[in-house]
């Protein structure tokens, strides 16, 4: 009797331990990893330098627009058009953090819901008459709606002569000026959250829990990575989930041909968020971030770290955007498989930090995936 009881006791740990030599997530029993620098680096070195970056572009686009206004010429039509791409490629850096004050007030949507509709903005215009406060102008407003007032009315000639001997040309300037200040208000609105109080709240919520920080921030960085990266700047566009390629649903419509550096610059930011790297190198949590946790827990995948993994993807998805046209409208029109071919590498690394990522780190999904992939 003794016997079989050993026998079966042995054959119970030989089973537990098979278990626990599963490799694919690197999951460890004892999770040990120091939170609060992963948070003050993200907070102190990415976030908030994000944020006040952006802003100082926005301040620099309020003075060119209304530089643009007083005097609209050739010259101060390039100026603006300058300082709004600067801006758009600092709002790149700060899109993915959809958390504190930036989630309860819709930030990334205010500022980027693409296509505009320009139907809605000459409505506006037309009965000088708008309040981008509602829910309802959400899709005339931010970026895109300024890519539509700065590239879209025509050639250079008739957009300056809309301007300025046009019969709505103060409308048109007060549209224009209201688009930047609602921006500059929405930003200044997230800059003093972060700056004001909610910094320290954020770095001390170091539970590792659905509620924590940490559980938190992974959740929106790998929400925007899905779902405003991978699918919108790419999927939809290419005609991923409609089966037809929708090439004016890309990101700067009318300024095209900066659709692929809007993509490059915010896949560059999402790398540098993975791999902890801020605006200072010299900043002491400097490479705290997912790639070092996974690489404590020793998280591996098929005999490689994890961490190393997705990082490799990351350079072979930038491979095949880098093959793709400057403007993603001729690119969908003429070599549609391009774009599909970049589409599934980013799919990849949906994959390796979705399910391997959040596998290694105890850190379950909140949102719901509708996409079907």
């Amino acid at each position: 009797m003794k016997n079989n009881f050993i026998y079966v006791l042995s054959c119970f740990l030989l089973i537990v331990t098979a278990c626990g030599e599963d490799d694919s997530s690197g999951q460890v029993a004892s999770d040990n990893f120091d939170r609060s620098n992963l948070l003050i680096n993200w907070a102190d070195n990415i976030i908030i330098p994000g944020y006040d970056n952006l802003a100082i572009t926005l301040t620099t686009l309020e003075g060119s627009t209304q530089g643009f206004i007083d005097a609209p010429t050739s010259v101060s039509l390039e100026e603006v058009r300058a300082s709004w791409l600067a801006s758009y490629m600092a709002f790149q850096r700060v899109s993915m953090f959809e958390i504190g004050r930036a989630e309860t007030l819709n930030y990334r949507n205010r500022l980027n819901v693409y296509p505009t509709n320009t139907s809605e903005i000459e409505g506006y215009i037309s009965a000088n008459s708008w309040n981008l406060e509602l829910p309802s102008t959400i899709d005339s407003q931010g970026f895109p709606a300024m890519d539509y007032l700065l590239y879209g009315l025509g050639t250079d000639q008739e957009l300056l002569d809309l301007y300025t001997t046009g019969a709505n040309a103060s409308i048109y300037k007060l549209y224009l000026m209201d688009l930047v200040t609602t921006m500059q208000t929405l930003t200044n609105e997230v800059t003093s959250d972060w700056e004001n109080g909610y910094r320290e709240t954020y770095i001390a919520n170091t539970s590792s829990s659905a509620s924590g920080a940490v559980d938190q921030t992974v959740n929106v960085f790998l929400y925007y990575y899905e779902k405003s990266l991978r699918a919108g700047k790419v999927g939809i566009p290419a005609g991923v989930f409609s089966g037809t390629p929708l090439p004016q649903n890309v990101e700067s419509l009318h300024n095209e041909f900066i659709s692929k550096q809007l993509l490059s610059e915010s896949l560059s930011a999402t790398v540098s968020f993975f791999n902890g790297e801020g605006f200072s190198s010299d900043f002491p949590g400097n490479g705290f971030g997912l790639n070092t946790y996974l690489d404590t827990l020793n998280s591996v995948k098929n005999g490689s770290d994890l961490s190393v993994l997705i990082n490799n993807q990351f350079v072979v998805a930038f491979d095949k955007i880098n093959l793709l046209d400057d403007s993603f409208v001729n690119q969908i029109s003429n070599d549609n498989l391009k774009m599909l071919g970049a589409y599934d590498e980013l799919q990849r690394n949906v994959i390796l930090m979705k399910v391997d990522m959040l596998q290694a780190l105890s850190i379950d999904v909140d949102y719901i995936d509708a996409d079907g992939d």
